[in-house]
């Protein structure tokens, strides 16, 4: 009898230890159950949090918020899908030149100051516009740095003020940021880009006057005004016989004349010139 209850109670023990065993592996499945799903949901909840933040970012963008349309705010790319070309440079106003001699007008603007800023939004947002080119340009800021602290505690010490830490604390670097979007034009009538001449007080009046004609700021390469000599820095003071005083009365008498050649008066350098420009023609 005592040899049967040894070999029971090993028996006993071995079960016990077979179910500690399938315990041990069935509650490890039954966490593994739990614990997938937790972690499958976790995925899903830090892919959403990282899409919600691209979508963020996406919103946000600076070009965007602070674009600003030129002129009527009309004017696109000829093309259905243009290839637009991004360039950054630091030349702003010879850049601004360029491209109106070469064709191009200017659809409008982005101007802003912040921290990095990468350079593709604005290029994100020229091909939104349908822009042929957009020029990017960025220079420093300011930032609140160890010498300018310095300078900052010797001025509180000498009026007697109280610097707080948030007058000390650090400030991230800031950037000025630029870009215009151009589009590039049809050949033009005849080719100039001018301004109306700013006005100048009379000495002897002692009241404003404007100047006559009309200021060439840039001659589109090629154009009519090109060929009959015209430069930028003239004056222009007729067309077909009809003084300019405004750049719509430009703009009038050189759609009236389409087709034509007419005569130019200019002036250069302080003398007056006589020159023919032949006008387009548009379809």
């Amino acid at each position: 009898m005592a040899g049967l209850t040894n070999r029971s109670m090993i028996k006993t023990a071995t079960d016990a230890k077979v179910l500690a065993r399938l315990s041990a592996k069935q509650a490890i499945a039954t966490e593994n159950k739990i614990l997938k799903p937790k972690m499958m949901l976790l995925g899903l909840f830090a892919a959403s949090i990282l899409f919600a933040a691209m979508q963020l970012s996406a919103a946000e963008n600076w070009y965007e918020k602070n674009y600003k349309p030129q002129n009527s705010g009309d004017l696109k790319s000829m093309q259905a899908s243009p290839d637009t070309k991004m360039y950054v440079s630091n030349h702003k106003e010879e850049d601004d030149i360029s491209m109106l001699e070469n064709g191009y007008d200017m659809m409008g603007t982005s101007g802003f100051t912040a921290g990095d800023v990468s350079a593709e939004l604005a290029l994100q947002h020229a091909k939104t516009l349908k822009a042929d080119t957009v020029l990017v340009y960025s220079k420093y800021g300011s930032a609140k740095t160890g010498a300018s602290k310095i300078q900052l505690i010797k001025e509180a010490a000498k009026a007697g003020k109280e610097l707080s830490e948030e007058d000390l604390a650090e400030e991230p670097t800031n950037y000025k940021y630029y870009a215009s979007y151009w589009a590039k034009l049809p050949a033009p009538l005849l080719g100039v880009h001018v301004i109306k001449l700013a006005k100048k007080e009379s000495d002897e009046a002692e009241k404003a006057t404007e100047f006559d004609g009309l200021k060439v700021i840039a001659v589109i390469k090629d154009s009519p005004a090109a060929k009959a000599g015209l430069m930028r820095g003239d004056t222009l003071i007729k067309l077909a016989d009809s003084a300019l005083n405004k750049p719509e009365e430009l703009s009038a008498i050189v759609r009236q004349h389409q087709g034509k050649e007419v005569a130019v008066e200019y002036e250069r350098n302080g003398e007056k010139n006589m020159a023919k420009a032949q006008i387009n023609r548009r379809n």
